[in-house]
């Protein structure tokens, strides 16, 4: 059977069960892909084939941990690995400001930068993207209360009101949301950067 009636999960399937070829099929399938993504971001052979090398590490770690859950998603997760390890290698070499999850959590620090050059823009509207992906999969109550305090301005006497609540409840929600932001992010591996 030609490689290419093969289909990505068949060979992820098949890689999981012993069959190491199987992995070098998909390299070579999406090889040109992933380094031509590395490349355009960081403009630089020998850093592109660093990180291309990387992707692939952690790959191969997730597949032989049986950490791998994306049925049929194979190459948008290769290149969601890659696109963080891009953001890693930015902030590391210190192009970007780093965001720091230490002390108060406030994640929306990081899409407060005004001034935008055209990488920053890239990276500032996948940090958007993925901030409203995380706060997506929030309770709905907690997710109300987000909303309104971090996007309307609301003080909590005014999400009190406006919910009917106690503010020690709407206190505890935001708490609860935040909490439970950094365990979406921990879980997912998103890396958010400004």
């Amino acid at each position: 059977m030609p490689n290419e009636l093969i289909t990505d999960a068949t060979l992820v399937r098949n890689y999981i069960n012993g069959d190491e070829p199987a992995l070098e099929k998909l390299i070579i399938r999406h090889k040109q892909r992933v380094y031509s993504f590395i490349y355009s971001k960081v403009f630089d052979r020998d850093i592109a084939e660093d990180i291309f090398q990387d992707t692939f590490i952690k790959v191969i770690r997730t597949l032989k941990k049986g950490k791998y859950n994306e049925e049929g998603k194979f190459l948008p997760w290769v290149m969601r690995i890659s696109h963080n390890l891009v953001i890693d290698h930015f902030r590391k070499n210190s192009r970007m400001p780093k965001f720091s999850n230490a002390g108060d959590f406030n994640i929306f620090s990081v899409l407060s930068d005004s001034s935008l050059d055209a990488e920053k823009s890239i990276i500032k509207s996948q940090v958007e993207s993925d901030v409203r992906k995380i706060i997506e999969e929030l309770p709905d109550d907690q997710k109300e209360v987000l909303m309104m305090r971090m996007y309307n301005d609301m003080s909590f006497k005014e999400i009190s009101d406006k919910t009917g609540v106690s503010i020690n409840t709407a206190l505890g929600r935001m708490r609860y949301a935040l909490i439970n932001m950094r365990k979406i992010i921990d879980k997912h591996n998103i890396i958010l950067t400004n």
